[in-house]
């Protein structure tokens, strides 16, 4: 069917999942649970959270690519035409997630998405010979971010700079005031937010107001898959019409961010990295607190010190930002809950968008029920985290 016959429909997209392990037990993500094989994650995101569209950035790992092959084989998954491959409910798109180091800057991480596992191969080759274990997530790559370019876009990938705000590897939080000192910005499309900033915050740097906005969960674990999340409207699930959404042409895009809200993120405000005391934007010096000298700046301090517009400045085609508290952030929403909730309502996109108060009271009860529909609404309080530690929701006893 021509892609003018088909009409524009919404998706729920996570594009930024780590594999932990393989099949066989090997590391990829050290950081990642060893239960996130590619298999795991493909039916925890399909049948459990309900996302239409994942991306895995570790699909560059050999034994990932022959689990990946092995499906296949199987006819589990089925390669689209126009790039991705469909498991079940999920289409899933290639991914990988390196690590650069300019010269005199600190380093930074970056996605590089490529229609298909062949293409997927030879990039793998092309890494092997830029960095010391391609088995592993996240290596450090000899080369420069404009090589990197060069290379992803002659195989047909894009690159998007991930949790760009972020002191621990990101774009602007460890290598750069600017884009276009480290980047050709017009082969970038697109930029991750991460946890600790919203549309609200990255739209006061004026370079970054021709970039669409992703807010992916960047999930080391099962649970975390789809804490943050977008609603992209394409025609159809595949590579080539994602590649559209992130350029917003005939009619694609971002139509909705659902991104963690911003207090809940790890690095949202300055703190001290040993007593996790949150401090004033200034990190110099040591904690006036407990006098350890590792004070980590926060993500709302460093978008200040970079911001060109005052806030609400947004261009005109901005989606809206809706704050999402996770299941998991819920207070009393454990393990055995939550597969309760999935059992009567589908998946966590149901449970978070779709289901009433009421039916949620009959299963979670009155003040659990009330406290998913107050952050579905944007309106429960947190209290800010910073330094490498989560924020954390306030139930009414907490806030006195």
């Amino acid at each position: 069917m021509e892609l003018s016959n088909q009409k524009l429909s919404d998706f729920f997209c996570d594009l930024h999942i780590h594999v932990g392990g393989t099949m066989t037990g090997k590391p990829v993500k050290i950081t990642a649970s060893r239960s996130m094989t590619l298999t795991c994650i493909l039916e925890e995101a399909s049948e459990r959270k309900g996302m239409d569209m994942i991306g895995i950035i570790d699909a560059h790992s050999p034994e990932v690519q022959e689990e990946l092959q092995l499906l296949m084989q199987k006819g589990e998954v089925t390669p689209h035409t126009d790039g991705g491959v469909l498991y079940k409910q999920t289409m899933l798109i290639l991914g990988c997630e390196v690590e650069i180091k300019e010269e005199n800057r600190g380093e930074a991480h970056f996605l590089c998405y490529l229609p298909d596992l062949a293409r997927m191969r030879e990039f793998t080759h092309w890494l092997s010979q830029r960095c010391k274990n391609v088995q592993l997530s996240s290596q450090r790559i000899r080369t420069t971010l404009r090589e990197l370019q060069e290379a992803v876009a002659a195989w047909d990938g894009v690159i998007i700079p991930a949790h760009i705000f972020t002191p621990h590897k990101g774009l602007y939080g460890s290598c750069t005031d600017s884009l276009a000192e480290v980047a050709d910005p017009a082969m970038i499309h697109a930029v991750e937010l991460g946890l600790s900033a919203n549309t609200e915050m990255a739209d006061r740097l004026s370079e970054l107001h021709d970039k669409t906005f992703l807010t992916n969960s960047d999930a080391h674990s099962l649970a975390k898959i789809g804490r943050e999340y977008q609603m992209i409207t394409m025609r159809e699930r595949s590579f080539q019409e994602w590649v559209m959404a992130l350029k917003r042409e005939a009619g694609r895009g971002v139509k909705v961010n659902y991104g963690l809200h911003p207090q809940l993120g790890k690095y949202h405000q300055t703190a001290c990295q040993s007593c996790q005391s949150l401090l004033p934007a200034d990190p110099e010096g040591r904690c006036p607190q407990c006098g350890f000298k590792r004070v980590v700046r926060g993500v709302s301090a460093r978008i200040e010190q970079l911001a060109d517009l005052p806030p609400g400045d947004h261009p005109a085609y901005r989606p809206p930002y809706v704050e999402q508290v996770p299941l998991e952030f819920i207070p009393g929403v454990g393990p055995k809950l939550k597969e309760k909730l999935y059992q009567k309502f589908g998946t966590e996109m149901s449970v978070l968008h779709r289901t009433s108060q009421n039916e949620l009271a009959a299963i979670a009860g009155e003040r659990i029920a009330g406290m998913i529909v107050l952050a579905r609404e944007g309106k429960l309080e947190v209290k800010a985290g910073g330094a490498g530690t989560y924020g954390k929701v306030l139930e009414p006893k907490d806030k006195a």
